[in-house]
């Protein structure tokens, strides 16, 4: 069967080069914000030019005029998407935060719903005013703000308060260990530069004034639905799914659940985006075509219904970012198709980036919004190449003979349906793949071979969970009227009826992700790292597949061979880089003492207070460093490994002694005795607030090396004992507030 060649000409996908272009800019704008003057005097200049120079060329009639000034016009596109990212960045502006040092109070307003957290209620506010030296002044800015939940008289936080708050926020902390997820940086995209940890005592409630009363009145819709669950879901593991699945929180969802669906690739089950949104709007399309499809204006109201539809599940469903980047593709979506354009999927789609990247350009960054996008457009491109492989359908067709029987020839119509169903399922499921596996290794680092197995399953039963879930909300809201109306509860039936479906549709597709996760536990391939640049040279692998599939050209299988030797050598390049490199790590976890030996790919994490790591210490602290080092080998030891290093200690209970590859560390937790003599060392690490003088410090060890306080020392303590040591020409490293210590053993210097 010859391959059908696909392509995408520029001259008929306007809005595909405007948003090419648009996203130059922005990115234009994250590398080089700070060496850029303000932008908005030189978008204007462009833009006058752009329009005399189209005015010129158009009394001309000379084509190669409209191309040069279609390029100029690109250009001025690239400066729209860099103009725009600088004015959405709220640092710039003078009344910020980062403008109003000595902030003795600020007044906030609750921006976002409650984030539930073992310990702690966290949410953003949204600063109006500051208090500077007594004097209130107007300013803006984010802070994301945690609240403990188990001290007296401690609510949730609820979005639209005001709140009064005493004290000043900090800027947010970059990372402490390395490789650890940047959440600085994170916070920075969504306009949030401090953070901080306020008591119940540091804030009062003066008010309410929600940014959006919309928003307001979204969120409690969305919680009078999670009440209906609550009532009509017993189970609690099927309750936290089906708020997760239907209205998107996650709150109760336990940590076991999340680690099953993304072991086994269908996390995206429990995040209301593109496939609710899509779900729903295609079962709508699907119901009114066949009932009213051939009525007169059909096209227009069925896309008016579309969009009620689409908006309205996102307003019921809270409002929140990726439901509404779901609502504004297939918004453009049901557009195009009234306007009869729906077969150029490719403008639609970049028109709709276009409109979000205009509206808010950090979205570029947004995990989400990424793997969004390039989803659907690998669907749109790849689905109906794959899919038109193989035609179960005229493949069983062909298999019949007269003399079958009629009910031989129906089972045999309905094999192939099945079988057709099955395929191209495979073929969405494989087309979304294609797109978002190299994001997937680059953010998550690991990759789940069983992908295909668990949403083939997985994906219809949760489909079908929905439309019941929704419907579950209609008989529940049906239910409430009839028995108002008549005092009769006998109405209350038919919610419990569908409560029981809906509870044993989510406990069917639940069990299965779990069965496969437990079934085929390798096969999850973690541990997977790549820079930016690999990532880059992955897509662009795929694309030159892709191109050399499409148009059968000797030129484009070569340049996707360049790109696979420029891939391996990348990878090989950077094993061989971690096989030379050996460092000594001090690690910053909170109230914690940790040390990492790590020698080429294998690593040695060893905690000397005898705790092992938890689950999320290793996780979220630890394990990103070690994947972003390439480690393979990696033991976790509770105490000393003294098989691995030479550890002893000396007498009279004083410091232990680590020498490891030429490099020799103390390790400080009882006092100093006079008398003890002088140790020669490199770095000198203070556990659990070690009572030390800087004299006795100096005498023992002398001023070559780095004195450490680790993160089992108190903040009263580093910072009383800290200037005394820099007073005594010691040299200080706080792991708590500079982030871990590194001490590079072979080729460089300490860090």
């Amino acid at each position: 069967m010859a391959i059908r060649t696909t392509t995408i000409p520029w001259a008929t996908h306007p809005a595909v080069r405007l948003v090419l272009a648009l996203i130059a800019g922005i990115i234009i704008w994250f590398y080089r914000a700070e060496a850029l003057p303000e932008l908005l005097p030189w978008l204007a200049g462009g833009v006058a030019v752009y329009l005399a120079a189209h005015l010129w060329a158009a009394r001309q009639h000379v084509p190669s005029l409209n191309d040069a000034v279609g390029g100029l016009g690109l250009l001025v596109v690239v400066l729209t998407g860099t103009t725009v990212a600088q004015h959405a960045t709220e640092s710039r502006q003078p009344d910020h935060l980062y403008q109003q040092p000595g902030i003795e109070f600020y007044r906030a307003v609750v921006d976002d719903g409650p984030v539930v957290r073992p310990n702690t209620y966290a949410t953003t506010l949204r600063v109006s005013a500051v208090r500077v030296a007594g004097q209130w002044r107007p300013a803006r800015g984010g802070i994301r703000v945690s609240i403990p939940r188990y001290e007296a008289e401690v609510a949730a936080p609820q979005y639209g308060d005001i709140w009064l708050v005493r004290g000043a926020p900090a800027p947010a902390k970059a990372p402490l260990n390395p490789g650890e997820f940047d959440y600085r940086r994170y916070l920075a995209y969504h306009q949030i530069y401090h953070q901080q940890f306020i008591h119940p005592d540091q804030y009062r409630i003066v008010g309410q004034a929600p940014p959006s009363w919309l928003r307001l009145w979204s969120m409690q819709c969305a919680r009078v639905l999670d009440g209906v669950f609550r009532r009509y879901v017993k189970a609690p593991r099927e309750f936290a799914i089906a708020d997760a699945l239907v209205l998107g929180l996650k709150d109760d969802v336990d940590n076991e659940t999340k680690q099953a669906y993304a072991s086994t690739g269908t996390t995206h089950i429990m995040a209301v985006s593109g496939l609710q949104v899509g779900l729903l709007f295609v079962l709508l399309q699907l119901m009114l075509s066949g009932l009213f499809g051939h009525t007169r204006g059909f096209r227009y109201w069925s896309a008016a219904l579309g969009l009620l539809v689409i908006w309205g599940y996102a307003f019921l469903t809270g409002l929140s970012a990726s439901v509404l980047r779901a609502a504004v593709m297939f918004s453009f979506v049901a557009v195009a198709k009234a306007a009869g354009r729906q077969s150029n999927m490719y403008n639609t789609l970049s028109v709709a980036a276009f409109c979000l990247l205009l509206y808010d350009p950090y979205l570029l960054v947004d995990v989400g919004f990424q793997l969004s996008f390039l989803a659907v457009l690998s669907i749109v491109y790849l689905q109906p190449l794959i899919g038109d492989k193989i035609d179960a359908q005229e493949w069983m067709a062909k298999k019949k003979r007269p003399w079958q029987s009629k009910r031989q020839q129906k089972l045999m119509f309905a094999a192939g349906w099945l079988l057709d169903w099955l395929w191209q399922a495979v073929a969405l499921s494989v087309a979304a793949q294609v797109a978002t596996f190299p994001l997937g290794l680059f953010y998550f680092h690991q990759f789940p071979l069983t992908f295909l197995l668990s949403n083939l399953v997985a994906v219809p039963l949760s489909s079908a969970a929905l439309y019941v879930g929704l419907a579950l909300q209609l008989v529940a809201g049906l239910a409430w009227l009839g028995t108002w109306l008549t005092g009769w509860h006998g109405f209350d039936y038919l919610p419990q009826g569908f409560g029981w479906a809906f509870e044993k549709l989510i406990w069917c597709f639940n069990e299965y992700i779990v069965w496969v996760g437990r079934s085929l536990p390798g096969a999850l391939v973690q541990g997977i790292h790549l820079t930016p640049g690999q990532t880059w040279l992955l897509y662009l692998l795929i694309g030159t597949g892709l191109a050399f599939l499409a148009w059968r050209r000797l030129a484009w299988l070569g340049a996707g061979v360049a790109v696979a030797v420029l891939f391996a050598y990348s990878r090989v390049a950077e094993a061989r880089a971690t096989a030379q490199d050996r460092r000594l790590i001090i690690y910053s976890i909170p109230r914690r003492s940790a040390v990492g030996l790590h020698d080429g790919a294998a690593a040695l994490v060893m905690t000397p207070d005898s705790l092992p790591l938890n689950n999320t210490e290793q996780t979220y602290r630890v394990l990103p460093g070690l994947i972003g080092r390439g480690n393979r080998q990696v033991r976790y030891v509770a105490g000393w490994d003294t098989a691995a290093a030479a550890v002893c200690a000396l007498p009279r209970r004083g410091p232990v002694l680590l020498s490891w590859h030429g490099r020799r560390v103390a390790w400080v937790r009882e006092r100093l005795w006079r008398g003890q003599q002088p140790v020669p060392v490199d770095v000198v690490v203070l556990r659990r607030n070690a009572r030390v003088w800087p004299e006795q410090l100096r005498a023992t060890f002398g001023q070559r090396p780095v004195y450490v306080f680790d993160s089992s020392c108190r903040r009263w303590y580093v910072e009383q004992l800290t200037p005394q040591l820099q007073a005594a020409g010691l040299r200080v490293h706080d792991v708590t507030m500079q982030g871990a210590w590194v001490e590079v053993v072979a080729g460089g210097a300490s860090n």
